[in-house]
C-alpha cells in the first residue's frame, strides 16, 4: 500500500472534499474539513504528552463524533487507536488499559468515577481525556479544551503497516488485542470496489483517482452505526465508509431506541445501518410494525443495506424487515457476514427476502475454508465438523501475546490463517453451517453440543425473545444442556412446551435439561453472548456451587 494508510487518506478527502459530511451525532455535524481540522488538534495533544509512532491509546468511548475524531488523531500520529468496553467494571478496565499499554485514554463522562478509581494504577498513562458535559476530575483534559488550547500536529509521511488494535469482547477469557495493519484492512475494500470496476488504489495519487471514480458512479455512504464502534462489526464498517469519503451517523441512546434509529435514518439519509443481529433488529422491526400501523411508515429508500456480524440474524427477523423495505419500494438487502475480530470474510449471506434468508446458513468465503485437527480439509457433504478459517488480510496476531497468536494464527498448507475456534460443517451444496465456538462447547454424555445451535432453535419458537444455553455440572451427564430462556410477555409456555419445540429441530442429546426463566438475557453492548453471566445464573437458580 506504499504510504497510503488511513489518516493520510482521510487528509486528502478533507482537502479535496471538505465541505462534505464526515460525521453526525445528535443535531452536530461535522464536514471533513471540520473533522481533519478538530483530529489534528487532537493529534497535536498526544503528542505534547508523548503519544508517537508504535504507541497505543485507549477508547473508553460510547458511539459519537468524538470516537471517530479521536480514533484519526491516533492514526495522525501512527498510533494505534484501542477499544474499550464502556460496560466494563474497574477491573476489567485496569487490565484493558494495561494490557494495550496505553499512553493516552479517551473517556466518557460516565465512567469518570470508574476510571477515578484506578486511574492512579495505571502510571504508563501521559494523558487522560475526559469527554462529556459532566464535570472533568483534576487528573484529567477535557475533550473541548485540548481542541480549543491545541496546535495542530504537522502531518507526516505515515506506512501501511501502522496499527488499529481490535479488542475482543472477553466473554469466555480475558480480551485479548487483535492487530490489524492498515493495508490489510485496506486490502478488504477490493470486494467493494470490484463491482464497480474499480482497482484498490496503493499511492496517494491512485486514492485521488479512485475518490473521483466512485464519485462518478455512485453516491458517498452514509453508515449509521447502531451498534458499538467499539465493536468490529461498526468499527471495521466505519473505516471502509470512511475510505471511501462517506459519512459516520450516531445515536445518542446508550441503549438501542429503535424509534430515535429510524428518524434519523431518514433524517440523514443514511444507506448502511450496521446492527448486531437479532437484539437489534427485532426492536427495529418492532418499530416498523408501529410505524406502519400508525398511518407512517418510515421511509426506508435511503437504505441500500443493513448489515450484521457477530451473532444470530434470525430468517423471521430479516423475513419482516425485508417486507417491509418493499412496502415502500425500498430495493434493501440484508448482509449477514460471518466475522470476528480475528478475521474478515470466512463466509456471509445476501438476503432480498426471495426465500433466501434460512438462519445460520452462509456461502463459504472465496479465502475460507474448514479444517479437520489434522489440517486436512472438511469435504461438502460428509457430515464432518471442523475449523473455519480465511486467508489473506488477515491480522498479524494478538498484541503482546505471542503464544496465543501462534495459537490462533497458523500456517495451514503453506499460508497463514485466521483460525479463531469457530466450528462449522459444509452440506453437499456447498452451504456452510455455523455450529459454534468451540471454547464455549458443552460435552454432555461424551457428545458435544454447541450453545448457539440450541440458542438459534429456541428463539424461533414462539414465545421466545432470547436464549442463552450453557453447561452446567452435573453428576449423570459430566455437563448438562441448560437454556437460560427470556419470554414474550404474557407468553403461556412451559417447559415442557419448549423441549417439545425443539425435538423437529435438534437431536435428543442437544435438547436442554435445565430451563431457567428470566426476565431478561443479559447480552454484551455488541450483542454477544456473555456466557458467564448465564452461568452463573443457572447455577444459582439450580443451587449448583
Amino acid at each position: 500500500m506504499g504510504e497510503l494508510n488511513f489518516a493520510t487518506a482521510w487528509e486528502v478527502i478533507a482537502d479535496t472534499r471538505g465541505d462534505r459530511l464526515a460525521l453526525h451525532c445528535g443535531g452536530v455535524s461535522r464536514t471533513w474539513a471540520e473533522f481533519e481540522g478538530r483530529a489534528a488538534r487532537l493529534a497535536g495533544a498526544l503528542s505534547s504528552a508523548g503519544v508517537d509512532a508504535g504507541s497505543n491509546v485507549a477508547l473508553a468511548l460510547y458511539n459519537g463524533n468524538e470516537y471517530m475524531e479521536a480514533e484519526f488523531a491516533a492514526f495522525k500520529l501512527r498510533a494505534a487507536p484501542c477499544n474499550v468496553n464502556y460496560r466494563y467494571v474497574e477491573a476489567e478496565l485496569t487490565y484493558l488499559v494495561d494490557n494495550s499499554q496505553a499512553k493516552a485514554v479517551f473517556f466518557d463522562d460516565a465512567l469518570t468515577e470508574r476510571f477515578s478509581a484506578v486511574h492512579g494504577d495505571l502510571p504508563g498513562v501521559h494523558l487522560w481525556v475526559h469527554v462529556g458535559e459532566g464535570e472533568c476530575p483534576d487528573w484529567a483534559r477535557r475533550y473541548e479544551d485540548l481542541i480549543a488550547e491545541s496546535e495542530p500536529a504537522p502531518r507526516i509521511e505515515r506506512d501501511s503497516e501502522d496499527l488499529w488494535i481490535l479488542y475482543t469482547g472477553g466473554t469466555t477469557g480475558n480480551p485479548k488485542g487483535v492487530m490489524w495493519p492498515h493495508g490489510n484492512l485496506m486490502e478488504l475494500t477490493r470486494r467493494s470496489l470490484a463491482p464497480l470496476g474499480i482497482d484498490l488504489p496503493t499511492t496517494v495519487g491512485e486514492y485521488m483517482a479512485t475518490l473521483d471514480a466512485l464519485d462518478a458512479l455512485t453516491t458517498p455512504p452514509r453508515q449509521l452505526a447502531a451498534s458499538p464502534l467499539m465493536h468490529g462489526t461498526a468499527g471495521i464498517g466505519a473505516l471502509f465508509t470512511m475510505f471511501q469519503g462517506g459519512a459516520v451517523v450516531s445515536l445518542t441512546s446508550r441503549s438501542l431506541d429503535a424509534a430515535e434509529l429510524w428518524s434519523v435514518v431518514e433524517d440523514q439519509q443514511c444507506t448502511l445501518v450496521s446492527i448486531v443481529g437479532d437484539v437489534f433488529c427485532a426492536p427495529m422491526v418492532d418499530a416498523l410494525d408501529d410505524a406502519t400501523a400508525a398511518g407512517k411508515p418510515v421511509d426506508l429508500s435511503s437504505v441500500r443495506s443493513v448489515s450484521s456480524s457477530g451473532v444470530m440474524w434470525s430468517q423471521p427477523i430479516k423475513d419482516r424487515l425485508l417486507t417491509h423495505a418493499r412496502a415502500v419500494g425500498s430495493a434493501m438487502i440484508c448482509n449477514d457476514a460471518l466475522g470476528a475480530s480475528e478475521g474478515v470474510g470466512f463466509a456471509g449471506k445476501e438476503s432480498s427476502g426471495d426465500g433466501d434468508t434460512e438462519t445460520a446458513t452462509f456461502t463459504l468465503g472465496p479465502n475460507a475454508a474448514v479444517f479437520k485437527d489434522d489440517g486436512t480439509r472438511v469435504e461438502p457433504g460428509s457430515g464432518e465438523t471442523g475449523l473455519l478459517a480465511v486467508t489473506g488480510s488477515i491480522p498479524i496476531g494478538y498484541f503482546g501475546d505471542p503464544v496465543k497468536s501462534a495459537e490462533t494464527f497458523r500456517e495451514i498448507e503453506g499460508r497463514r490463517w485466521s483460525v479463531p475456534g469457530d466450528f462449522a460443517r459444509i452440506d453437499a451444496d456447498g452451504t456452510l453451517v455455523l455450529l459454534g465456538r468451540g471454547s464455549v462447547s458443552i460435552n454432555t454424555g461424551g457428545e458435544k453440543v454447541f450453545p448457539e445451535e440450541v440458542e438459534e432453535a429456541l428463539k424461533l419458537l414462539a414465545g421466545v425473545t432470547d436464549a442463552n444455553v450453557v453447561g452446567v455440572p452435573d453428576p449423570k451427564w459430566g455437563s448438562a444442556v441448560t437454556a437460560v430462556v427470556e419470554l414474550v410477555e404474557g407468553a403461556d409456555l412451559s417447559d415442557q412446551d419448549m423441549v417439545d419445540g425443539l425435538r423437529s429441530h435438534l437431536s435428543g442429546y442437544k435438547l436442554p435439561k435445565n430451563i431457567i426463566r428470566v426476565d431478561r438475557v443479559y447480552r454484551a453492548p455488541n450483542g454477544k453472548a456473555d456466557y458467564k453471566w448465564a452461568t452463573a445464573t443457572a447455577k444459582e437458580a439450580l443451587g449448583i456451587e
